[in-house]
């Protein structure tokens, strides 16, 4: 499995994106998709995920701004930024995630760089 991000860049503050992850390969319908990132200096946090089924979970400092949702397909996720604030300037990595009888699956995307000027 490999995880293509997309659709990061610079935006002003109030402004908006919307970052894109495609996974190519065979993912468990039972995937956890979602949406990390990491500013500099500081570590990887959640930013957003969500299952198959479409249940949610965001960091409190999105809630309300960024909505996750995924493709028809299911094998793909999108991350809806508005109102974005400078500290939201970080790389965004989507993450695939599994588990089975087989074991466990942990799949992540080169990241995009979404930079909000001031």
């Amino acid at each position: 499995v490999q995880l293509q991000a997309s659709g990061g860049g610079l935006v002003q503050t109030g402004g908006y994106l919307r970052v894109s992850c495609a996974a190519s390969g065979s993912i468990a319908s039972t995937s956890v998709m979602g949406w990390y990132r990491q500013a500099p200096g500081k570590q990887r946090e959640l930013v957003a995920a969500t299952t198959a089924s479409g249940d949610t979970t965001y960091h409190d400092s999105v809630k309300g701004r960024f909505t996750i949702s995924r493709g028809n397909a299911k094998n793909t996720v999108y991350l809806q930024m508005n109102s974005l604030k400078p500290e939201d300037t970080a790389v965004y990595y989507c993450n695939c995630f599994w588990t089975n009888e087989d074991g466990r699956y942990n799949y992540w995307g080169q990241g995009t760089l979404v930079t909000v000027s001031s």
